[in-house]
C-alpha cells in the first residue's frame, strides 16, 4: 500500500476492463485518480466503486481524439488536485481487416483513437507534469505493436505508432523529469477480447506459451510499477506482459 501516495493520475478508457482495474489499483495505492471514457454512465459507476472502497476518484467524459476534451480533462484535474503526475493512455479499440479489406473509415477511426489519442494525451498532460518537474506517462501499446499477424493492419499500425512515439517522447523529456514508457499486453481477459471470434482467441492462446489469457490485474501491476518511483531510471522502455507469446 502507498506506492503512489500523493500522486494524481489520469487513466483513459477507465469505464471498464483493463482501464478500470488500473484506476482502482492506483487509488488503492494512494493516488487521486481521474477516470475518463466516452462511456459516461459506466465511467461514473467505476469512479463511484473506487470511492466506496475508500479511494479518491472522479470521472470526466473524454473522447481521446478530441483536443478540446483533452484540454478540459487536464484543466479540471489540475484545478481539482493542483497537479498531475501520471497519465495512463489506455483507451483503444480493435479493428479487424487486412490491407485490402480494411475500409478507409475504419483505418481513420482506429488511428484516431489508438495513436492520435495517445499523442493528444501526452501533448496536454506533459506540460502539467513539467510544472512539477516530474511525471510518468504509460502508453498502452500491445504485442501487436511489436510483431505482425495477418488481418489486423490498422490495429498493428496504431500500436506500432504508440511504441515508437513513446520512445521519441522519452528522449525528448528525459532531462526534464518526465518518463515515458510503453506497456505491451498479450491477449487479456477484457470486454474487447470477449467480443473476438472464438477461433481467433483460441489461435492466440495457442501461440502463448503459458496457454491462457492474462488478467487485467496482471497488466495493472505492470502499469503501477511504471507509474511509481520504483521505476525512476526507466524511460523509453517496452514492458511486455504476454505470457511469453513474443518469446517464440
Amino acid at each position: 500500500m502507498g506506492r503512489l501516495d500523493g500522486k494524481v493520475a489520469v487513466v483513459t478508457g477507465a469505464a471498464r476492463g483493463q482501464g478500470e482495474t488500473e484506476a482502482a489499483l492506483f487509488a488503492g495505492e494512494g493516488a487521486h485518480v481521474v477516470l475518463t471514457d466516452v462511456l459516461v454512465e459506466e465511467g461514473q459507476q467505476a469512479a463511484d466503486r473506487i470511492c466506496a472502497a475508500g479511494g479518491e476518484a472522479l470521472f470526466v467524459k473524454l473522447d481521446v481524439s478530441s483536443p478540446d476534451e483533452w484540454n478540459e480533462v487536464v484543466r479540471h484535474t489540475v484545478q481539482t488536485y493542483e497537479r498531475l503526475d501520471i497519465l495512463v493512455n489506455n483507451a483503444g479499440i480493435a479493428v479487424r481487416g487486412g490491407v485490402e479489406s480494411t475500409p478507409v473509415e475504419e483505418w481513420d477511426r482506429c488511428l484516431d483513437i489508438n495513436a492520435k489519442g495517445v499523442f493528444l494525451g501526452m501533448k496536454y498532460a506533459i506540460p502539467a507534469m513539467l510544472q512539477n518537474g516530474s511525471g510518468s506517462v504509460i502508453n498502452i501499446s500491445s504485442t501487436s505493436g511489436i510483431v505482425g499477424y495477418p488481418g489486423g493492419t490498422a490495429y498493428h499500425a496504431s500500436k506500432g505508432a504508440v511504441r515508437i512515439m513513446t520512445k521519441a517522447a522519452a528522449a525528448e523529456y528525459a532531462k526534464r523529469g518526465v518518463r515515458v514508457n510503453s506497456l505491451h499486453p498479450g491477449i487479456i481477459r477484457t470486454p474487447m477480447t470477449d467480443n473476438m471470434a472464438e477461433e481467433r482467441t483460441a489461435g492466440i492462446i495457442d501461440r502463448t506459451p503459458m496457454g491462457r489469457k492474462g488478467t487485467p490485474m496482471e497488466i495493472a501491476y505492470g502499469a503501477l510499477f511504471l507509474a511509481s518511483d520504483e521505476s525512476s531510471f526507466v524511460t523509453g522502455a517496452e514492458l511486455v506482459i504476454d505470457g511469453g507469446m513474443t518469446a517464440v
